[in-house]
């Protein structure tokens, strides 16, 4: 037992680039292109995305030299997160007790909520500060973070493959052919990139895999809630296990009147940050599903989101976005540990080719994601990552 707790004496803050032979979501769709910056933006969804594998890992140190590792969404302008920790956050949280931790991502997040500031890079600078406090305090009480966070109920969780990339309906069926042979039996297509039609790829790989298969699609927040209403009756005959985003996010009343009238389930939330996002549409009944993001949540409010979740009856199929497993690591704990959770996307595409950029157990095998061991998230960058670091920053 501890008979004085390190207390946390720095914060630390990188930036990681890791380039890959195409990008994320696929190959370059017609008229998109590459700027100077290494950003393309999807004209399927007017997005911006990155051509490497960016991301921001945070080192928390305490007195006696034990380290917490977190990472958070740092896809577009990482810079903006990093000064944020640098110059707020690091020096507020030194000399902190890691135990706290729910405690100072609550009063992280007070620090600028009058300005304005209650989303957003500085939201997603709290969450990984949050989940690096967490895998610190689960390393000096010896314990895995799911442990500290409720208790654990699954060993390991299913997962359902997210992006079939290819550039005609045919490859895209026969990967998706290719992860039934590896025991995986839930599938999500991204409309942003269906270059052939949303119907049209729902019903070649219902007819390509079966009836046993659950199909998803996210549609990247790319229709008026009229218009998804429409689409949510073309694609119901192939019988969506749910459909993903359709209306702009900030159309509350647009999403409230989708999932008042679709006849298939709704999931929302990736790029929600906080309770208070999530409450007005769970208080809305606008959703059967709920996808938090650990890179935009952290470990604290993504346990307070899932748990009011529940109470409204409401299952949360947790978000994975571009990291090299750390945000990851820390969304399997808190999945692990919660009662209204069926399944975890799995990245494939970006989850596996960057799993030699950390020490971990965690893998995705069998159709399912095998949850970390050892104290902590059972998680840390490996050597080989460093090679990657853009820029690095002390706070």
């Amino acid at each position: 037992m501890l008979t004085h707790v390190p207390r946390i004496t720095r914060v630390e803050s990188f930036i990681v680039s890791i380039p890959r032979d195409e990008p994320y979501l696929g190959g370059l769709g017609k008229d998109e292109q590459i700027n100077h910056r290494g950003y393309l933006i999807r004209k399927g969804n007017k997005t911006i995305y990155p051509t490497t594998d960016m991301s921001v890992l945070i080192k928390v140190t305490a007195e006696d030299g034990t380290v917490g590792w977190g990472e958070t969404y740092g896809i577009v302008a990482p810079e903006a997160v990093t000064a944020i920790i640098d110059d707020v956050l690091g020096p507020t949280v030194v000399g902190r007790d890691p135990r706290d931790a729910v405690v100072i991502q609550e009063d992280l997040y007070d620090l600028m909520r009058v300005r304005g500031f209650f989303g957003g890079f500085y939201v997603d600078a709290i969450a990984g500060v949050d989940i690096a406090i967490w895998d610190l305090f689960g390393k000096l009480v010896g314990q895995p973070v799911v442990k500290l966070i409720g208790g654990q109920r699954l060993e390991e969780i299913p997962a359902y493959v997210s992006g079939l990339p290819g550039r005609t309906l045919d490859e895209r069926v026969e990967l998706a052919r290719s992860f039934v042979s590896k025991g995986f039996s839930a599938f999500k297509y991204h409309a942003a990139v269906s270059f052939d039609g949303i119907v049209e790829e729902m019903r070649a790989l219902r007819e390509g895999l079966g009836d046993s298969v659950k199909l998803m699609v996210d549609l990247h927040w790319k229709f008026t809630a009229q218009e998804a209403i429409q689409l949510a009756d073309q694609l119901a005959r192939w019988r969506p296990y749910f459909i993903e985003a359709p209306c702009a996010p900030e159309d509350m009343e647009g999403q409230a009147r989708v999932g008042e009238q679709i006849r298939v389930p709704l999931a929302l939330g990736e790029e929600w940050r906080t309770v208070y996002e999530y409450r007005p549409r769970l208080e809305k009944r606008s959703m059967s599903i709920i996808q938090p993001e650990m890179g935009h949540t952290g470990i604290s409010q993504f346990m307070q989101i899932a748990r009011m979740a529940n109470a409204f009856h409401v299952k949360v199929i947790p978000h994975a976005t571009i990291g090299i497993g750390i945000f990851q690591a820390a969304s399997l704990h808190a999945a692990a540990a919660l009662p209204n959770v069926p399944m975890h996307e799995y990245q494939h595409s970006v989850f596996d080719r960057n799993l030699r950029y950390v020490k971990t157990s965690m893998r995705c095998v069998n159709g399912a994601f095998q949850l970390p061991q050892g104290p902590g998230l059972g998680v840390e960058p490996s050597d080989e990552v460093w090679q990657h670091v853009r820029k690095r920053t002390i706070a």
